[in-house]
């Protein structure tokens, strides 16, 4: 990650306009540990943090930001070191990331596009944890009709598939680094025809982290088609027992199961199991009927007017913990921004498998979420209710 190293230096002048520098440094936010300082670049607003270190100032991206192309973090920190002018001892943004272009990577999408984009004819299949990628391929190169989406939270594995699908000249695919059991959320009811759960970490330890759940399996099926399928196949006695079990909730639906069943494609991992002569269970339920379509209501709209003189003490200290989501205030900053007082407040919120961390921003007693909103979600949206009614 870019980063520059300078020698201690006083806060810069967000007034001062250097030539040739194109981010503007809007505030600058002061907390116990470190700082947030405000900049954008054609409009993009994002937050580099300042802290110290051994008596010196490290720069870089502030955690909680997503910035890309790794180029746009570069620039920002180049263009502090120049209106700061301190005494820089290190710096690899010259270096390593220099004239750094992120590739363009046409089936690789980030959950925005899912949210905001994604239009699609073609009925959809799902494969959750495609690991080599071995079976994802092999279905979207024997169905061209069907449009594949592979869930994968291991980079080397997507980077494999990606690779391998050009090789391969296939284009009915698309890759997604995000949570299964939050994913489906943004699917239109009754677009899916088949779900593949193949080989799930099984969390033996850490049950709560299994990807099959009553609320997934409920989900899956809003999601399916009629006669659509959702296939778990495993290698763990416990996953299967576990698995099995939660066919008695969905007794009115159909469902199967199977032992050491042969399949058109295996993968290495999965042929090795074979030979040492590991039992493999599949466990199938079948969708059977037309799902109504789900409408996520509600927005991100803060109070008109928050008083933030005593917000600090007023809010708790504590993770707030519901049900399906959490809030968690943080870390508060201070803000000067010359003819008034402003704040801004760290939090985490979200549901528990996917939380997000956020920044609220609070000037002339308005609030607003610095960089972007959170993703639309119901368990997001819930959270947003608990934040709003503890700034009241």
């Amino acid at each position: 990650m870019p980063h520059i190293l300078f020698e201690s230096h006083e806060d810069i002048d967000l007034d001062n306009k250097c030539d040739n520098v194109n981010t503007s440094f809007n505030f600058i936010a002061k907390g116990e540990h470190d700082q947030k300082i405000g900049a954008s670049i054609d409009g993009r607003e994002f937050l580099l943090t300042k802290v110290n270190k051994k008596g010196d100032t490290l720069l870089k991206l502030d955690n909680g930001t997503r910035l890309t192309p790794v180029s746009i973090m570069k620039d920002a920190l180049n263009d502090y070191a120049a209106v700061s002018e301190a005494q820089v001892l290190f710096s690899n943004t010259n270096t390593i990331y220099k004239n750094k272009v992120k590739p363009e990577e046409t089936y690789l999408k980030d959950i925005e596009y899912f949210t905001n984009e994604f239009k699609t004819d073609k009925e959809i299949w799902i494969e959750v944890g495609f690991g080599s990628g071995v079976h994802l391929l092999h279905q979207a190169s024997e169905n061209p009709d069907k449009l594949i989406i592979g869930l994968e939270i291991h980079t080397p594995s997507i980077e494999q598939v990606l690779k391998q699908a050009k090789l391969q000249g296939i284009t009915n695919i698309l890759v997604i680094n995000y949570d299964a059991r939050l994913f489906l959320e943004f699917l239109e009811s009754n677009s899916v025809g088949r779900i593949f759960v193949h080989f799930p970490v099984p969390w033996d330890k850490k049950p709560h982290r299994r990807v099959m759940s009553i609320p997934f399996i409920d989900e899956s099926l809003r999601v399916l088609k009629p006669k659509g399928t959702l296939e778990l196949r495993t290698d763990s006695p416990n996953y299967f027992e576990y698995s099995s079990g939660l066919l008695d909730h969905f007794k009115e639906y159909p469902s199967t199961i199977e032992k050491d069943r042969d399949l058109a494609v295996v993968s290495k991992y999965e042929a090795r199991w074979k030979r040492q002569e590991k039992n493999i269970w599949d466990v199938t339920i079948e969708s059977t009927e037309v799902s109504p379509a789900k409408v996520i209501e509600g927005d991100f709209e803060f109070p008109n007017k928050i008083d933030i003189d005593s917000l600090q003490d007023k809010l708790p200290k504590k993770a707030i913990i519901k049900e399906d989501y959490l809030v968690h205030f943080e870390a508060f900053y201070d803000i000067d921004f010359g003819d008034t007082k402003g704040l801004m407040i760290r939090l985490t919120m979200g549901n528990f498998n996917k939380p997000v961390t956020k920044n609220i921003l609070i000037k002339d007693s308005i609030a607003r979420y610095y960089q972007s909103n959170p993703i639309k979600t119901i368990s997001n949206l819930d959270a947003h209710k608990v934040i709003v009614e503890n700034l009241k």
